[in-house]
């Protein structure tokens, strides 16, 4: 069983992330799609693979499309901003993953290191 994941914010950490998720397509990860507003070398990256790009209102609209959405912008904000947005659309179904999180996973399964961020605060 894959697990469809998504993923806001592709700048340095998020990216790198990406670019992990993409190489495990097929191998128990579907990346529906990310969430990069701003012309990030992460955002052009993601059209290179051709990932689709959506807003957080499309993704919280999905519903259980999406399994998680992986918050990699270090903007606690933005993580409010998605809880609002789903409750909005009634998706009790996807789950918001904070950068730890990622991070954790990162450990486990990368062969390079995520990029520390000072100051970047990466829990719930």
């Amino acid at each position: 069983m894959s697990q469809n994941i998504a993923i806001v914010g592709l700048g340095r950490v998020g990216s790198v992330f990406m670019r992990g998720m993409v190489n495990k397509h097929g191998k128990g990860v579907n990346l529906v799609c990310v969430a990069e507003p701003n012309e990030t070398p992460g955002r052009a990256q993601a059209i290179a693979a051709d990932v689709p790009l959506a807003s957080m209102e499309a993704m919280a609209a999905m519903g259980d499309k999406v399994d998680i959405i992986f918050d990699l912008t270090g903007n606690p904000e933005v993580r409010k901003q998605m809880r609002e947005l789903m409750a909005q659309f009634g998706n009790r179904h996807t789950a918001i993953a904070p950068e730890s999180v990622a991070r954790l996973i990162w450990a486990l399964i990368g062969t390079e290191a995520l990029p520390e961020i000072a100051g970047r605060n990466t829990g719930y």
